[in-house]
């Protein structure tokens, strides 16, 4: 249903451009590191973790040249195995000599012979005989190095194809905050939704504000984080996350948007970081989904159209009005400091709702067609021939 005097059209709404982002809507930091001490050590003493970072196609690379080294090295052991026992000069009519490895009497054949033993091929043409016992441990050693390669490589790939990072792709965060009255309190509020319909065990979110800082003793601080109270001391952060939900932030004495008022966060200049974490319900792992909003990002005097709407069987999410707002004109201008001392006027708690309408809208309509199905059948069981 179309909302009538709307003011959000699901685009991100900016006034000014502040300081550079922090987290990204994206959820990547903004974030880069230079002079660190041993870098290339720190990162290969945790290859693993390397590995599952890098990008596919590096990993691909990375992979596809750890087996052609493999196969090159123990090629060249054979090789040099062979040329020492002198089966690069034996003739092949020469049947009272034999070769540490049949059919071996080239490099090449020596690395076809290579890959053939460390991938299990085995044609059957070359093969090694008990001539030498030093081709025969090159065979074991062979066989034991393609066996930890190869679970090294298959380990690698699960956990990059199983990592929640993808998950967090199907988490959505509305595009602006608003700040607006709820329950009679100054709030400020967002909204979370799921795009899937399996769900987030154990869902919870976070909210810091993050901003420039100068300490009583003259130290500047570039990214100073306050956490701010989400309902974590309620309990109610925690998020039974099936259909979008508003967060709320109730601006009391302890929040860091206390003293702040309209015309103060038009001249505002800091970040509020969001972070949903909770647990994949397929594969158990722990995911997060980060976003933020810049104080030219937060909405004075809105809220948030309704997107959850009751039918007759069930409820319709409607993702067309998500990031949709709409204005709230008896909002108060003034700080949740200034209403507390009373300074300034609220609203009525009683006052009309524009969801109210909304709900009351869709529900005359509902009446009315079931009205006009209830009068039709009548017509027709009233209905008679003469």
């Amino acid at each position: 249903m179309p909302a009538v005097g709307s003011f959000g059209n699901g685009k991100i709404h900016t006034r000014r451009k502040g300081h550079g982002r922090f987290v990204n809507k994206t959820g990547q930091c903004n974030i880069s590191f230079s002079n660190m001490d041993e870098k290339s050590q720190r990162y290969m003493s945790d290859i693993f973790t390397t590995c599952v970072d890098i990008r596919w196609r590096y990993m691909f690379l990375v992979f596809s040249l750890v087996f052609v080294v493999s196969w090159l090295t123990f090629g060249l052991a054979f090789w040099a195995i062979g040329l020492l026992h002198g089966d690069m000069e034996a003739g092949d009519d020469d049947n009272m000599f034999t070769p540490c490895t049949m059919q071996v009497r080239t490099f090449v054949a020596a690395f076809l012979f290579s890959v053939e033993t460390q991938t299990t091929i085995g044609y059957g043409a070359r093969y090694v005989t008990e001539e030498c016992p030093a081709a025969v441990s090159m065979v074991v050693l062979q066989s034991i190095v393609g066996c930890i390669i190869d679970a090294f490589m298959i380990g690698a790939i699960m956990a990059k194809m199983a990592r929640p990072k993808k998950r967090a792709e199907t988490l959505l965060f509305s595009h602006n905050a608003v700040i607006a009255m709820r329950d009679g309190k100054l709030s400020l509020m967002f909204r979370v939704g799921n795009l899937r319909k399996s769900h987030i065990v154990e869902a919870h979110v976070r909210a810091q504000l993050v901003k420039p800082r100068l300490t009583e003793e003259g130290e500047y601080i570039p990214l100073d984080q306050i956490d701010m109270n989400v309902g974590y001391d309620k309990g109610i952060d925690r998020l039974f996350l099936v259909a979008p939900i508003t967060i709320i932030h109730e601006i009391d004495e302890e929040s860091p948007l206390f003293g702040i008022s309209k015309q103060d966060l038009v001249m505002s200049d800091f970040e509020i970081v969001i972070i949903l974490e909770g647990m994949v319900e397929a594969t158990a792992m722990t995911t997060q989904a980060r976003s933020s909003y810049l104080s030219s990002e937060i909405l004075w005097g809105h809220r948030f159209e309704p997107v959850v709407f009751e039918e007759k069987n069930h409820y319709k999410v409607d993702y067309a009005y998500f990031h949709k707002t709409f204005e709230v004109p008896s909002t108060p201008r003034c700080s949740a400091k200034d209403i507390e001392d009373q300074k300034c006027s609220t609203p009525s708690p009683h006052s009309f709702c524009y969801e109210n309408e909304l709900a009351f809208i869709s529900r005359d309509e509902e009446d009315e067609g079931q009205g006009e199905s209830h009068q039709e059948g009548n017509g027709r069981g009233n209905f008679s021939v003469d």
